[in-house]
């Protein structure tokens, strides 16, 4: 066994167990060493737990080559024997975001699409691509998460994201194609300094090491200890969010971010909108958010957007999300069988689980009768439990729902009767009587990329 599969079998070991590997695969020198070092793996069965090996290219369609390089990807995976998927992926970037960021959120989405619980995304970022990072986040300003660069392992969709070549240098990678005489694409992007990620590869790095041989070892032990803080500033606001009570992820309180110091405040914000499934903004967008929460008072509703995430206010408390699409068409009904989770309008799935006691009761799961729709005007429930029908406007406001959330509340009918409002009540024609189904809208999991 070579060093580089020696190396990489290594930090497999170490990280998560999964059934199946998906290498993202530019057809770049990097992924293709990662990708043939894997594939030579296989052949002595020498991956961790007998896992799967598959391949996945992103076509971004930015380069009049892209169809070329797609068709030189699947003739190294099929030389290899390993199955490859193509997604074509819009990198259009939004309002205020940079053509590098859309790139990049464009294709992580594709990657965490369809990843299941035991399934992982292989990335080939090595060490120099760490001390790259690293140097970008420090100019620009960043706090220690961003000066932690790429975690070994996070999460991404509802499976992983492993980067086990962090610790190679990318030189090792080229010596390893060279030695198994494998060819690799070139894009000529990379080469193009007006980027600032190759102005740091081409022109800065180089002059660093020239003075100083091992500085990508060095700047790669230095992300590890920003990573050391930030899991210690996560441990602190953790702490801060349990001794109010509060569940990360949950509306969050004003009350308790003006409890704390400003340093904490900024920080259990951070933290508090990764919960959410979001990035959080810069410095100055975030202190606004604060000077608002200090000056709304209980009744007004301050908003923070920025891309990819808003903040709004209802009640004293705080709520974050995507920005949220437009509401439901009027009349849209989707039929759902009660077992698969359905995918929702505002990036939720409707999901089915068993409960002790309550809920729907099961027998109304059979029979395909089910649909799913969303408010329209004049909808009334009796609650299990209750003796009187009531509006459902009046329902949801008494329950605290934010007036923005409302049209998004999932309604479950069976056949033309309303069965369910998810994540709340069941109408007492069609709750269980023992044991019962809990039918709730569920996020995904926060990546960690």
């Amino acid at each position: 066994m070579d060093r580089l599969s020696h190396l990489l079998q290594q930090q497999l070991v170490a990280m998560p167990t999964v059934r199946r590997y998906h290498v993202a695969f530019s057809g770049g020198a990097d992924s293709a060493a990662l990708l043939g070092a894997l594939a030579a793996l296989r052949e002595r069965d020498a991956l961790p737990g007998g896992a799967e090996l598959q391949a996945i290219h992103v076509d971004h369609r930015l380069h009049p080559d892209a169809p070329a390089w797609a068709d030189h990807c699947r003739q190294v995976a099929e030389r290899l024997g390993v199955t490859l998927r193509v997604v074509v992926v819009d990198a259009v970037a939004a309002p205020g975001e940079s053509p590098e960021a859309a790139a990049r959120r464009a294709r992580y989405r594709a990657l965490s699409e369809g990843l299941g619980p035991d399934e992982a995304v292989l990335t080939a970022h090595h060490r120099d691509d760490q001390a790259e990072t690293l140097l970008l986040q420090l100019l620009r300003g960043s706090g220690p998460r961003g000066l932690a660069a790429m975690a070994p392992v996070a999460p991404l969709g509802d499976g992983w994201l492993l980067r086990p070549l962090l610790g190679v240098e990318r030189s090792a990678l080229q010596g390893w194609l060279q030695a198994h005489h494998t060819a690799w694409l070139d894009d000529p992007s990379n080469a193009d300094p007006r980027f600032d990620r190759n102005y740091l590869r081409h022109h800065v790095l180089p002059a660093l090491q020239q003075r100083w041989p091992a500085a990508t070892k060095t700047l790669e032990r230095a992300a590890a200890h920003q990573a050391e803080a930030a899991e210690l500033l996560d441990d602190l606001a953790a702490g801060d969010l349990a001794q109010a009570g509060v569940e990360a992820g949950a509306p969050l309180p004003q009350t308790v971010v003006l409890a704390l110091p400003p340093a904490r405040q900024r920080n259990l914000l951070r933290f508090w909108l990764r919960s959410c499934g979001l990035r959080p903004p810069g410095q100055a967008r975030l202190q606004t958010l604060l000077t608002q929460i200090a000056c709304s008072g209980d009744t007004a509703a301050p908003a923070l957007h920025w891309p990819g995430g808003e903040v709004r206010c209802y009640r004293g408390r705080l709520y974050a999300g995507p920005p949220l699409p437009q509401p439901p068409a009027p009349g849209l009904s989707l039929p759902w069988d009660g077992v698969s989770p359905l995918p929702l309008p505002d990036g939720r799935r409707l999901i089915a689980e068993p409960t002790a006691t309550g809920g729907l009761d099961p027998r109304h799961l059979r029979g395909g009768a089910l649909t799913l729709r969303f408010r329209g005007d004049g909808e009334q429930l009796c609650p299990a439990g209750h003796r009187h029908r009531r509006p459902l406007k009046k329902l949801l406001a008494e329950a605290g729902v934010p007036p923005w959330q409302r049209p998004f509340v999932p309604l479950l009918y069976v056949g033309d009767a309303l069965a369910a409002v998810a994540g709340h009540w069941v109408a007492a024609p069609f709750a269980a009587r023992g044991e019962g189904i809990a039918i709730r809208a569920a996020k995904s999991r926060p990546d960690g990329i």
